[in-house]
């Protein structure tokens, strides 16, 4: 030691005794130090698929399962200088919660998020969750991933271009495979981050896994799924989610990007199109069309896809209904022609003089009330 401290971590001895030398030659007291091996914690979220603006539920569960923790819940920001995440507590989780699930409101983008666990008192912790993302269907992230050829299908003989952008000079390519493993593509440069936008992917590479980007200022890209495929036959579908309204076409190509007629396609596995036509339209996407799609062509088929349909936004959208702002409006019309109608019924019973002496004072007194040359305000809605 240059100084006068030493850290020590999980990865030394389990349970040993401890003691300085000084350079002169003197011993410090001894002391036994065990170190205890941690229990996991795992974070689940939900919803993973998040419409932006909604609420997200972290829920973190210690194993093996035990009593009397606290819970403390980060956000996973990327450090591209670590090939890692630095975590960073969430607002209201600084003193830990009793409960073991948290609600983020108002989330918007993509995110990653960690929880961990703690008692006792000094405090004994857990280990850390492995991250745990949510997933944005955001018209305008902070940071965007373009793919070439853009789709979702790929064969195993062409190789696939993935573009970050985003007001970022530094990025790195995040990859969640199919097995469940979270890594980063070093590929790209020696270091593990790229300090080009672009990367390109080939066969080598996993065969079907959930890709996005992350910048060097921390923020994360939409993601996509990507699939590279033995199989002679793809569907060609959209890799990014579609707004609803909007319109979508689905073709099935074979190796050297022939495009077919006589194709059969399914949506969740039920026949929707069986003709002489090789692609599928669809002229306003809704969400009812959302799920996986797949095509046959002389008795082969593709692997299937999901396409996912996100709620259309912008100006002339409204959160207030429109039958309603109807109804409201036609009944205020209504009322003001009772009234109309009632004025002139009061003034008619006023000009006649054959009623009887009782009614004529009451009608006096009411059209005594009446305003002589005033008209009724303008309607204003």
């Amino acid at each position: 030691m240059t100084g006068s401290s030493c850290t020590i971590n999980s990865h030394w001895f389990h349970e040993a005794v401890f003691w300085c030398e000084s350079g002169s030659g003197e011993f410090s007291n001894a002391v036994n130090i065990r170190i205890n091996d941690a229990p996991d914690s795992v974070l689940t979220v939900s919803p993973s698929r998040l419409s932006p603006g909604a609420s997200v539920t972290l829920s973190c569960e210690v194993k093996p399962s035990s009593t009397g923790w606290r819970f403390y819940w980060y956000k996973a920001v990327p450090d591209l200088s670590k090939k890692n995440y630095k975590y960073e507590l969430l607002p209201g989780s600084i003193s830990g919660t009793v409960e073991n699930s948290f609600i983020i409101h108002g989330q918007k983008q993509t995110a990653g998020f960690v929880c961990r666990a703690g008692r006792e008192n000094p405090e004994y912790f857990s280990l850390y969750s492995k991250p745990t993302f949510v997933w944005s269907k955001d018209s305008h992230p902070a940071a965007s991933l373009s793919v070439s050829p853009d789709r979702e299908q790929h064969f195993n003989t062409e190789s696939v271009t993935l573009n970050c952008g985003g007001n970022s000079a530094e990025w790195r390519v995040k990859v969640f495979t199919e097995s469940g493993y979270l890594l980063s593509i070093n590929n790209c440069s020696p270091s593990g981050s790229m300090t080009r936008s672009s990367c390109t992917i080939n066969s080598h590479w996993y065969h079907k896994a959930v890709y996005w980007c992350e910048s060097g200022s921390g923020e994360f890209s939409n993601a996509v799924n990507i699939s590279i495929n033995d199989e002679g036959l793809l569907l060609v579908s959209p890799v990014h989610p579609v707004t609803e309204g909007a319109s979508v076409t689905l073709s099935c190509i074979t190796r050297g990007e022939n495009k077919l007629s006589n194709v059969i396609f399914y949506h969740n596995d039920k026949l929707i199109q069986n003709d002489s036509r090789g692609e599928l339209n669809i002229s306003a996407v809704s969400q009812s069309d959302e799920g996986f799609y797949k095509c046959e062509h002389s008795g082969n088929v593709s692997p299937q896809s999901w396409m996912t349909v996100k709620a259309a936004s912008g100006p002339g959208s409204s959160s207030f209904p429109v039958p309603l702002v109807i109804g409201l409006v036609s009944g205020i019309i209504v009322l003001i022609l009772l009234l109309l109608l009632l004025r002139f019924f009061i003034k008619s019973k006023c000009r006649r003089s054959e009623q009887p002496v009782d009614q004529v004072v009451h009608l006096h007194h009411v059209c005594s009330s009446l305003p002589r040359e005033n008209p009724l305000p303008p309607l204003q809605l």
